[in-house]
């Protein structure tokens, strides 16, 4: 964000800044679904296996998926 921040500074080609904010995002989602990843797999798993919390956890899980896609 701060080369974002710098090139808006220094009065960049509109173009190439919404390029580099297109990345900035893309690289956001790719992070975000790699975390909604590893929570399914670990946390959702988890108190599915334990037997404890497990509807709770699906509720969590849905509500970070609807918060993900801005349903």
């Amino acid at each position: 964000m701060r080369g974002v921040q710098r090139m808006v500074e220094e009065e960049a080609y509109c173009v190439d800044v919404l390029t580099q904010l297109g990345s900035i995002v893309s690289a956001s989602e790719k992070v975000a679904l790699l975390l909604l990843k590893d929570h399914t797999e670990h946390c959702v798993r988890g108190a599915i296996e334990d037997g404890e919390g497990a509807d709770e956890k699906m509720e969590e899980l849905m509500g970070a998926i609807e918060r993900f896609l801005r349903v």
